[in-house]
């Protein structure tokens, strides 16, 4: 799609169009028209030609399988308290191992494009205590969950009851 349009903007050039009739034609802006213009006067026909997404570095294939490898380790082996990966992390070992820089949601894309998925734990964790979570459920969630306010007529503003 990308190569499509600005080729036909280099055809369009070369009729001798106007950059503001190019840019309406074509749906995109007179500035990139410009920029288009400007590569093909100095390069041709290959100068507008995309040079694929930016900012996106990618792992090869080798550093991918390395990856895999590594968080097949687990967290403890990398220095995290706990063996829970997190996106966070997995960024920040991606970072410690190939000096390249995702965003989490890249993090993200790139685990889910390899074949890992989001995890949920299977069972509860051997250090829950019930009793504490039943006292919890008792006493400390009924104060937080807070009181119900009784029926009763009322104005119609939520915020100032009392105005009429």
């Amino acid at each position: 799609m990308r190569e499509r349009v600005r080729l036909e903007a280099v055809a369009r050039f070369e009729a001798g169009e106007t950059t503001s009739g190019i840019a309406a034609a074509l749906r995109v802006s007179e500035r990139s028209v410009e920029r288009w213009r400007r590569a093909w006067r100095e390069r041709g026909s290959a100068g507008v030609l995309s040079k694929g997404s930016p900012g996106r570095p990618r792992l090869g294939e080798d550093q991918i399988a390395r990856l895999e490898r590594e968080l097949e380790r687990g967290p403890l082996a990398h220095g995290w308290e706990d063996q829970r990966w997190t996106l966070a992390r997995v960024k920040t070992l991606i970072g410690r191992l190939f000096h390249v820089s995702y965003t989490v949601e890249g993090t993200w894309r790139l685990l889910k494009r390899h074949g890992w998925s989001c995890q949920q734990p299977a069972r509860r964790a051997i250090e829950r205590d019930e009793t504490a979570v039943e006292v919890w459920r008792k006493e400390v969630w009924p104060e937080v969950k807070g009181q119900r306010r009784p029926p009763a007529p009322g104005s119609s503003s939520r915020t100032r009851p009392a105005s009429r």
